[in-house]
């Protein structure tokens, strides 16, 4: 048996590690965005739970690491210009999305007995929110919808003013807020803001400039400036956070979204970090208190009907004075209404000095829990209807040359493969790209590598009957997808298309790790095909399309691929729409040549398609669906379920189609709060 609670150093880590890697995956399988997951493990896990882990020096240190560290992120990732461009909107609403829930928290807990700088930090909870939902309206393409970046630029006035509340707070229990506390604290605010916003850019500046050499070297000057300037915070008499938060406004133009270092920050405190902090919060939660005490029910109800009412009134009044819609209107109710980030970090810190019992805290991470399902939810389901709502993209024929790529691994289908692959590539004067990567890192690396330049003599030999130019490309990478990546990257490929042996590594998986990777990190047009026959048998080419496709960017492209392969098989084309409107759809068929016959179906469900047309596929049918990744525009569950489906009982032949994306997918909002991701190397493409 283990002694309960555990204090092997190398054990408590160990634990740790299991809980970070199983409950994000438990939360994706449930839906429920990933927070959740480490906050449930902490209540399940801590000193009031199991009592397997105690909240000891050890996890408290890292705690507080992961607390400066995911309010640091907060002030790197907002969006600066977008704050300035809808300035006075965003002014207006960060005031009244903080002042209202602060006003109604404040009243609400005095009314309830709390003391009255617990009752100012219990309403300033309610008054900040973090934009946990934000990636989801990036995704769908309305990030710069006015009712998005005014929710965004709003983040700045609600955590600032938050975060200045926790300042007075915690200040003030330490003495009485007679005139020489307002007044070392204004001053020394000024002096504190002032350092950091000059002396942080200088620094910045002259160390990117001069002596950054390595993304080793960046990282470290990052923490450094991030941890100094959280402690001179204190210094100043101002809690850590704020310092934190400083830090990464000061150097939020220095680091770009989508820098490397970015994604080591993001990587890093997502792995590791605020885990840690987000683990150390859940162990604070008694259930047995929840059970036990009917005042810390009382409580929970009090916050979260507060937090609703006031982030929704706040939604509605700015929306009516700057005339957004009502699908705006909630939408900015959705962005603003997550509690995570400045809540647990002052939640902690009240619970430190004394002003939160264990019930309030109870209370609060209940909040947490509930607000981080409402957002989420709310976000999807109306960015999803604005975006259906915006102006369909209009056809606008490529001037930038049509590169194909593809990767062979599988001698048997190659040939297949490079018919498709003539067939998309067309007349383009540019040649074709064929792609082979061995798997470095093993003792058969070499023997791979003559294997992998061994099939590309093989193409080259077959393409030469064609008369169509290769271009042969060989990696040699430990990550299967990484070699594909850069090779992509390298030969600005704008067309992927790559086999698929039917077999799944996992049953979470929509072909297998790969491809799943392969579609996840690219946003170049990828045609993922399963060919059981020879394509010039092909007498009828089978179109299944979703709802909302012809509002993708890559429509009009897959649309001419599909039409492409119609003229040059002599084939008919029948397509099925899915719950939309086909007229959009005739339109398009008829504006993109070349001309080929055409009908188009309008399907009421997936169940009519699977019950009704799906048998009647012939032998020599090629289906091609038009499919969406996930958590994009026209995505749909039932997407991710064809290609199994396809697999085992459908026709011989299929095609894939992801059409291209003009920005990377953040796939955030569909896993929880996870930033970026680490990734297998096991394969399921053909081999």
């Amino acid at each position: 048996m283990l002694p309960q609670p555990v204090t092997n150093p190398v054990l408590i880590f160990a634990i740790a590690m299991v809980v970070f890697l199983v409950a994000p995956l438990i939360m994706a399988r449930l839906r429920i965005p990933g927070i959740i997951g480490f906050i449930f493990a902490g209540v399940i896990i801590g000193p009031n739970g199991l009592g397997l882990l105690d909240r000891d020096p050890t996890i408290v240190l890292l705690g507080t690491v992961g607390l400066l560290y995911i309010i640091f992120i907060a002030g790197l990732e907002i969006d600066l210009e977008g704050f300035k461009k809808y300035r006075n909107r965003s002014l207006t609403f960060g005031t009244m999305s903080f002042t209202i829930p602060f006003v109604l928290g404040t009243i609400g807990a005095y009314l309830l007995g709390y003391s009255v700088a617990g009752a100012i930090l219990l309403g300033s909870l309610l008054g900040s929110h973090t934009l946990l939902a934000y990636p989801i309206a990036s995704r769908l393409g309305i990030a710069k919808n006015k009712a998005v970046t005014t929710s965004v630029g709003g983040t700045i006035m609600t955590d600032t003013l938050a975060l200045l509340v926790l300042a007075v707070v915690a200040g003030s229990t330490q003495g009485e807020l007679t005139p020489d506390f307002w007044f070392v604290l204004v001053v020394s605010l000024v002096v504190y803001v002032a350092g950091v916003f000059i002396i942080v850019p200088i620094a910045a500046k002259f160390f990117f400039r001069t002596l950054s050499s390595e993304g080793t070297l960046e990282f470290v000057f990052v923490l450094t400036v991030l941890f100094v300037t959280a402690y001179f915070a204190t210094v100043a008499g101002l809690e850590p956070i704020i310092g934190a938060f400083l830090a990464g406004l000061a150097l939020n133009r220095f680091i770009f979204e989508q820098s490397p270092l970015m994604n080591r920050i993001k990587f890093t405190g997502n792995a590791l970090f605020i885990p840690f902090f987000l683990l150390s919060v859940g162990m604070l939660m008694d259930l047995r208190i929840l059970l036990s005490d009917p005042s810390a029910w009382t409580k929970a109800v009090l916050v979260v009907s507060l937090v609703i009412i006031g982030k929704f009134l706040a939604a509605w009044i700015a929306g009516k004075i700057y005339r957004y819609s009502g699908e705006e209107i909630k939408l900015i109710f959705g962005l603003t209404i997550p509690q995570a980030a400045a809540t647990l970090a002052a939640t902690l810190v009240g619970f430190d000095l004394g002003l939160f019992d264990q019930a309030t805290v109870n209370a609060i991470i209940v909040m947490i829990l509930a607000t981080c399902m409402i957002g989420p939810y709310t976000v999807e389901k109306f960015s999803r209807i604005i975006a259906m709502k915006e102006d369909q993209k209009p056809y606008e024929p490529s001037l930038a040359p049509e590169r194909v790529m593809v990767p062979l691994a599988n001698p048997h289908t190659m040939e297949s493969l490079m018919d498709l692959s003539f067939i998309i590539r067309g007349q383009s004067p540019e040649p074709l790209y064929t792609l082979s990567v061995a798997q470095g890192g093993r003792e058969d690396s070499s023997s791979r590598i003559v294997e992998a330049e061994k099939l590309l003599g093989h193409a080259v030999t077959y393409a030469a009957g064609a008369e169509v130019p290769i271009q042969m490309l060989t990696r040699v990478d430990t990550n299967i997808t990484s070699g594909m990546i850069r090779a992509m990257e390298e030969s600005r490929i704008t067309t992927t298309v790559i086999g698929w042996n039917g077999k799944l590594s996992t049953p979470q998986k929509i072909f297998g790790g790969v491809l799943d990777q392969l579609l996840e990190r690219t946003t170049q047009m990828v045609l993922v095909s399963m060919l059981g026959h020879p394509l010039n048998t092909t007498k009828r080419i089978v179109i299944l399309i979703p709802s909302g496709f012809d509002h993708k960017s890559g429509y009009y492209q897959s649309v001419q691929v599909a039409k492409k392969m119609a003229s040059q098989l002599g084939a008919t084309i029948a397509c099925f729409v899915v719950k939309d409107n086909i007229k959009s759809y005739e339109k398009s068929f008829n504006e993109v040549k070349p001309d080929v016959k055409v009908s188009i179906t309008s399907l009421e469900s997936w169940n009519e398609w699977h019950n009704t047309y799906k048998p009647l596929l012939r032998a020599d049918d090629v289906v091609i669906v038009f499919s969406a990744r996930r958590g994009t525009v026209a995505w749909h569950p039932q997407l991710e379920r064809l290609p199994r489906v396809l697999a085992h009982s459908g026709p011989e032949s299929f095609i894939i189609v992801y059409p291209r994306e003009l920005e990377d997918v953040d796939t955030r909002g569909t896993r929880g709060t996870a930033l970026p991701k680490t990734f297998l190397s096991n394969s399921s493409y053909e081999e």
